[in-house]
């Protein structure tokens, strides 16, 4: 017999065990929907019952305590078991109900009455009832509250009897700990188990009486999540699937970290967060080592810079911001001079403390030969080029090993990258800067020089932005690239901007003397799939649970967990086709995608199209 048939019986019609026999279905001559998710067969026990393999039982609560606190039902909800949970609310007449309270009043005023007659002590009991049905009833008479019959049935789920009695023990202590009490549904595991499944019907009726502030404190949905009333869609809770909707703005500050292993999905999730700020009005920068952006950037109207040796995009590092009127040119000058310092003790690999001293005066005076110095403001006026500064440098004692370690940067293998006037601007919405092309011992430089022209635009004018630094382990290398890194997420906060980090070599990149403090000033931090070498570091950084260990060691892609602030919890990213074909790197969707444009660019020609591959 299907399921429905049973579900649709009364008790007295219900038989003990139900089976499915193969030559009825035979007979029928076909396999139906019902048949196939039908149990095999059907017992009906006084405290359970057996659905195939599957135990099942039902219990109702009976009473609860004079005062019910918000989110007392969410240890339950949040419980790592499977289980349903029914709550039926049956309205109660407003008019029927005060008049039952007249009633009640006045059977709770006589017996006080009485005991004040007979010179008893009064009973802080009955005093309290009084109290409360007055109170109540004035709220009902204002409206300001409504009553209800609330039945609230819980049916468990388990491999084996003992596993049932062992999750209902778990339940049944949780809720008597809060004073709420439950019944199993002696010989009414029948109804008690159509009553929760998702057919709304109520057929053990075991209601209780409850007004409308202590009946929302049993919403279901309060639950371990981080869903707020504004904000974009992170992903769905794991545990429960409610959404996770969060404002990165609305914290003490907008940074964030993502950690994970290659192909674990962290760019994906990034790009997911950005498309979906940008719809917020959000402008969003990104560092991309692996020209990943350029898609999304093309679908979203944004601007890609590709930085190579060879490129046409330059940006010079001698690039002062234009002074604001709350500042002073003096400090400006100061601190893109020592930014400067950072800059060549990458590029020249190391300085000595004299060689630091004649870097630091060669760009003073290299700034003076174009009339900036900070005695007026230099808003507007031409910027020196590395060969100025290589010409200040070689007239200086003590240079010689500085100017021939500056040469490659000026006449050498990596000329022209640097040494050309900036010809970029940042005034779209979204903006990519690439360094694929660069060769991997110009990354830092290159990431460096692009984070510090960022930093100056993000000073001059106000916006509310999101800088994204992918692989950002590169910046990690060096200790000038790792502090300038540090320094932008602590002061980001002042000029509403928020930096989400992005690394899969999460050992190094906590090694650093900054990563730690990085990571400290991050309130929102994602942790994907890890591998076992790492997973230990994490798991001491984060203070993880040996569950939340292995989840990141299983998880699939996208899966993780979710920081922000105190609160954590496990989510899987999700995206729509249209976002998913926008923002994929899955080179087979790439290629199909690829495929598809040519197709359609050749069908608009009225060429013959190239075939699909399988």
């Amino acid at each position: 017999m299907a399921l429905l048939d049973f579900l649709g019986k009364k008790k007295e019609e219900a038989p003990e065990i139900v089976p499915v026999l193969p030559k009825d279905i035979y007979a029928k001559g076909a396999l139906s929907l019902l048949d196939t998710i039908a149990p095999a067969a059907l017992k009906i026990g006084p405290r359970e019952l057996q659905l195939g393999e599957k135990f099942a039982r039902t219990f109702y609560t009976v009473s609860y305590p004079r005062f019910l606190t918000d989110g007392w039902f969410a240890p339950v909800i949040n419980l790592d078991s499977v289980l349903d949970i029914s709550i039926f609310i049956h309205p109660v007449e407003t008019a029927a109900a005060l008049r039952s309270f007249q009633k009640k009043v006045a059977e709770v005023q006589s017996q006080i009455a009485e005991r004040e007659a007979r010179g008893l002590v009064r009973d802080p009991m009955l005093d309290t009832a009084y109290q409360d049905l007055e109170q109540l009833r004035d709220n009902l008479q204002q409206a300001q509250e409504k009553l209800f019959d609330v039945g609230l049935y819980l049916s468990l789920y388990g491999d084996s009897q003992d596993e049932i009695d062992k999750l209902e023990g778990e339940i049944r202590g949780i809720l008597d700990a809060k004073l709420v009490y439950t019944k199993p549904a002696l010989f009414q595991q029948e109804q008690g188990f159509r009553s929760t499944l998702p057919l709304g019907t109520d057929e053990l009726l075991v209601n209780s009486k409850l007004n409308s502030s202590p009946l929302s404190s049993i919403f279901p949905f309060v639950s371990f999540d981080l869903t707020s009333d504004r904000g974009i869609l992170y992903g769905i809770n794991r545990h429960n699937s409610s959404l996770i909707l969060f404002d990165r703005f609305s914290l003490e500050n907008y940074n964030s970290v993502v950690f994970a292993k290659s192909g674990s999905g962290k760019s994906y999730a990034t790009k997911l967060e950005i498309l979906r700020s940008l719809m917020f009005g959000t402008d969003v920068i990104v560092i991309d080592p692996e020209r990943e952006y350029d898609q999304l950037a093309e679908a979203t109207g944004g601007r890609s810079f590709h930085i190579s040796l060879s490129s046409e995009h330059h940006i010079n590092p001698f690039d002062l911001p234009p002074v604001k009127e709350d500042e002073n040119p003096k400090d400006i000058l100061r601190s893109n001079i020592i930014n400067l310092v950072g800059l060549f003790r990458i590029m020249l690999g190391g300085l000595s403390p004299e060689e630091d001293a004649i870097i630091d005066r060669a760009i003073t005076e290299t700034y003076a030969l174009k009339d900036i110095t900070g005695d007026a403001d230099f808003t507007g006026a031409e910027s020196p080029l590395l060969t100025d500064f290589e010409q200040v440098l070689s007239g200086m004692e003590g240079s010689v090993s500085l100017v021939e370690r500056l040469s490659k940067y000026t006449h050498g293998t990596w000329a022209g990258f640097m040494n050309q006037p900036t010809n970029i601007d940042l005034k779209r919405q979204f903006a990519v800067f690439s360094v694929r092309d660069m060769e991997d011992e110009l990354k830092p430089v290159a990431m460096y020089i692009i984070t510090h022209y960022i930093w100056n635009a993000v000073r001059y004018e106000l916006k509310k932005r999101l800088l994204v630094i992918d692989e950002a382990w590169w910046m990690m290398k060096s200790e000038d690239t790792a502090s300038f890194l540090y320094s932008l997420a602590k002061r980001g906060r002042k000029y509403y901007l928020g930096v989400c980090t992005i690394t899969q070599d999460v050992e190094d990149f906590l090694k650093s003397p900054y990563g730690r403090p990085i990571l400290t000033n991050s309130s929102l931090q994602l942790l994907l799939k890890q591998s076992p070498t790492t997973i230990d570091v994490l798991q001491e950084t984060f203070n993880l649970t040996d569950e939340e260990k292995y989840l990141l060691l299983e998880a699939g892609v996208g899966e993780g967990l979710f920081f922000a602030g105190l609160k954590h919890v496990a989510i899987k990213v999700v995206a729509s086709y249209t976002e998913d074909q926008i923002i994929t790197s899955d080179p087979s969707q790439l290629l199909a995608i690829k495929q598809e444009k040519g197709r359609f660019a050749a069908a608009q020609d009225g060429a013959p199209a190239a075939p699909a591959r399988q």
